[in-house]
C-alpha cells in the first residue's frame, strides 16, 4: 500500500465521517487523486463512500468515506483486576461487538482461559477480519509483551498467549493506554504535557507529551503508584515501602477502617465512597478525605516535577474527585510551587468515562500499528 493509501485511512480514522473533499484537502491532493485512492481502498475493502448530509451550499455533493462493511477490524481486550472484556472495534474505532465476564481476583491461568475462549468465539463470527489486537493490562508489560502485574498476583506472564497467532499485537498499561486515548479524543486533546492517573487494585499513570505517552528504557513508565509519597510503614506487594498506591485504593480505605484487604479492592472503594456520600459524618467519610488527601498531595508532587499543564483523573480517582473534591484541592493547592499558584494545572475527570479509556487506548495502539501492514 502507498503512504498516501495509509494517510488517507489515518484520516478516515481519526475523523469519523470525514467528507471526501476534506480528506483530499487534509492530504493536500487533488480531486482527482483523492478519488483515485477511494476507489483503490474501495476494491480493497477497506473504505466505501456514502452520500454526505445536505449543506445547504452550492456546489457539488461530496461523499463520507466510512469503514467497509468487510474490512479489517481490531480486537481490543481490557482486563482489570476484577473483570475482562472484549471490544470488537473498526476503522473510525466504532465499536462493532463486546464480550465480558468477571474473575474476582482469578489467577491468570483462569483469566487467560476465559480470554481465549472469548477471542474464539468472535474468530468463529468474523472469521479472517479480524487482523490485530491491542491489550490493556494492571501492570508493567515489557517490550517482550510480559506482563507484571504486582497487586494482582500475576508475575511474568506471556500476553501473546491470548492470541498466539495474531499478526499484530500490541500491550501496555492500562493507565498509559487510558492516557493515550484521553490526550487523542478526551479531556487532554491539545495539552502539551499532560498526566494521567488511574485508579483501580492499585495507582497507575502517564505523562504524554505532543500526543505521545512517555514509556520509559523497560516499559514502566508512569508507575506513580510506587513513588514514596504514602506511609513509609506499609510496605506495598511491588517489595518497597511508602508506595504511593497504598495510600489511595480500597486497601488503604480498608486500613483506616480497620478491615482486612478486601478480595475486590475496586468493588469495595466504591461501597466505602457511596456510604461516605450518604454519611458525612462516619468513619467512610474520614477513610474517604483522608484517601482524598493523599491524592492531592501526590498529584501537587507530579506537577510540580513534570510541570504538567492538565491532569486527568480515571478509574477510582473520578469517583474521590466527585466524592471529596475540597480535601483533593486543598492538598493539590498547599502542596504545589510557588510558581504554579496562581494558575494551578487544572485537575479534571477523564472525559472518556471510567471503562472506555484504557480499552480505546488498545484500540487506538492497534489501529495505529496495524494500518501500514494493510495490503
Amino acid at each position: 500500500m502507498t503512504t498516501r493509501s495509509t494517510e488517507l485511512l489515518r484520516v478516515v480514522h481519526h475523523r469519523p465521517g470525514v467528507t471526501r473533499a476534506d480528506a483530499a484537502r487534509l492530504l493536500g491532493v487533488g480531486t482527482g487523486a483523492a478519488t483515485e485512492l477511494v476507489t483503490k481502498l474501495s476494491r480493497a475493502a477497506l473504505l466505501v463512500q456514502a452520500p454526505a448530509a445536505p449543506s445547504g451550499s452550492r456546489g457539488r455533493p461530496t461523499t463520507v468515506l466510512l469503514p467497509h462493511p468487510e474490512g479489517p477490524v481490531v480486537l481490543a481486550v481490557a482486563i482489570t483486576h476484577e473483570a475482562w472484556r472484549i471490544d470488537v472495534v473498526e476503522l473510525g474505532g466504532a465499536t462493532a461487538a463486546t464480550r465480558s465476564g468477571r474473575h474476582a481476583a482469578a489467577g491468570w491461568d483462569e483469566v487467560r482461559a476465559a480470554v481465549t475462549a472469548a477471542i474464539a468465539e468472535l474468530f468463529s463470527r468474523y472469521g479472517d477480519r479480524p487482523r490485530a489486537v491491542g491489550v490493556s493490562v494492571p501492570g508493567t508489560v515489557s517490550r517482550a509483551l510480559r506482563l507484571d502485574a504486582s497487586t494482582a498476583g500475576w508475575h511474568d506472564v506471556d500476553l501473546t498467549a491470548l492470541w498466539p497467532d495474531a499478526g499484530v499485537f500490541v500491550a501496555g498499561n492500562d493507565a498509559t493506554l487510558a492516557a493515550t486515548a484521553e490526550s487523542r479524543r478526551g479531556a487532554a486533546a491539545g495539552a502539551s504535557v499532560a498526566v494521567h492517573l488511574r485508579i483501580e487494585g492499585g495507582l497507575g499513570g502517564a505523562v504524554v507529551e505532543d500526543g505521545r505517552p512517555v514509556i520509559g528504557a523497560r516499559g514502566a513508565a508512569g508507575e506513580f503508584g510506587h513513588m514514596p509519597f504514602g506511609d513509609p510503614a506499609i510496605r506495598c506487594p511491588c517489595g518497597a515501602p511508602g508506595c504511593w498506591g497504598t495510600a489511595v485504593d480500597g486497601t488503604a480505605l480498608a486500613r483506616f477502617l480497620g478491615e482486612p484487604p478486601p478480595r475486590d479492592p475496586v468493588t469495595y472503594a466504591r461501597r466505602v465512597i457511596a456510604t461516605a456520600a450518604a454519611s458525612p459524618g462516619s468513619a467512610e467519610a474520614a477513610a474517604v478525605t483522608s484517601v482524598a488527601a493523599a491524592l492531592g498531595r501526590g498529584i501537587a508532587g507530579l506537577v510540580n516535577g513534570l510541570d504538567a499543564d492538565l491532569v486527568t483523573l480515571g478509574g477510582l480517582g473520578v469517583d474521590l474527585l466527585a466524592a471529596a473534591p475540597e480535601a483533593i484541592h486543598a492538598a493539590y493547592l498547599d502542596g504545589l510551587m510557588l510558581i504554579h499558584r496562581d494558575a494551578p494545572p487544572p485537575v479534571l475527570p477523564t472525559a472518556l468515562g471510567d471503562d472506555e479509556g484504557p480499552i480505546a487506548g488498545a484500540a487506538e495502539e492497534a489501529w495505529a500499528a496495524l494500518l501500514p501492514r494493510l495490503t
